[in-house]
């Protein structure tokens, strides 16, 4: 009955679907489409479903601007990017840009934490969507097969920083250049600004949130009065910027002190886009 019903649900928001942008998914790389369901739990059909929703908030209600996506090349590569904003709407955000926006459009694979395959129901849509949990055999099998693939080497350190801490990059992971150098992968750094003003985060319950078996809990000043409500994001305008494609070169198995070297090329090109970008930005909402 459950199966049932969510077919028909399933239905009804492809039905709903603006037909311009179900043409785009069409044109996706046709490997994506040859089998169905990927060996990664990816349906292109199911992916239709959120059609509605990514429209919505990517032209109305954060209204996107976006600068560069021609830099993304061909091919494999990996997209990696500043996280931020207590909800992964940025991923969102990105992903939809590569659909609606990149020519040709382009299916992005986004790395998720270890953690979302426990979340009940959530973690199967977020496979049948197009997501990956970010160990390093799934990223090289999807690279090694030319897909692009989304990163946030700051992890929930970046997703979750204060109204305090926003537009200061926490410290980048190294696995991501790893990985690039492993599948000889061009990184195409990416900058977001406005996700940071989405949710105003005062206080982190990292104690109560370890309880509820919870990467952190962010707290607004709303949260005494509306609770999880509160975490509902502003209509922020989200401005994406897409740098060009850094190449590198090295022995994945390097010493961290070599692989940190490279990694701060990226971190510190993403601060300069990101400063660039608040620069020029005028307000929040517009």
């Amino acid at each position: 009955m459950f199966e049932e019903a969510t077919d028909r649900l399933c239905e009804f928001l492809k039905g709903m679907a603006d037909p311009a942008v179900v043409a785009r998914l069409d044109r996706v790389d046709a490997k994506l489409n040859e089998f169905g369901v990927d060996p990664f739990g990816f349906d292109p059909e199911l992916a239709k479903t959120i059609i509605p929703a990514m429209v919505f908030l990517y032209r109305h209600y954060f209204r996107v601007q976006c600068q560069g996506l021609e830099n993304v090349p061909t091919g494999r590569v990996m997209l990696i990017c500043n996280h931020s904003g207590q909800l992964p709407i940025d991923a969102m955000m990105i992903c939809s840009a590569m659909v609606l926006e990149a020519e040709p459009p382009r299916i992005v694979r986004s790395m998720v934490e270890n953690w979302v395959p426990t979340l009940p129901f959530v973690s199967h849509l977020f496979a049948r969507w197009g997501q990956i949990v970010g160990t390093r055999e799934n990223c090289l099998r999807l690279l090694a097969s030319d897909q692009p693939i989304l990163a946030f080497p700051e992890g929930v350190r970046g997703i979750n920083k204060t109204f305090g801490e926003r537009y200061q990059l926490q410290e980048f992971g190294l696995g991501f250049m790893r990985l690039a150098l492993q599948a000889r992968a061009p990184i195409v750094p990416l900058a977001m600004v406005g996700a940071e003003e989405q949710t105003i985060s005062v206080y982190n319950a990292r104690g109560l949130a370890k309880l509820l078996g919870l990467p952190n809990l962010p707290i607004t000043p709303l949260t005494p009065l509306v609770g999880p409500l509160a975490l509902l994001p502003l209509p922020t305008r989200y401005r994406l910027y897409v740098g060009k494609p850094m190449e590198f070169t090295g022995n994945p198995d390097d010493e961290d002190s070599v692989i940190a070297e490279k990694v701060k090329r990226v971190s510190q090109t993403i601060h300069r886009m990101l400063h660039d970008g608040l620069r020029a930005r005028k307000h929040w909402f517009w």
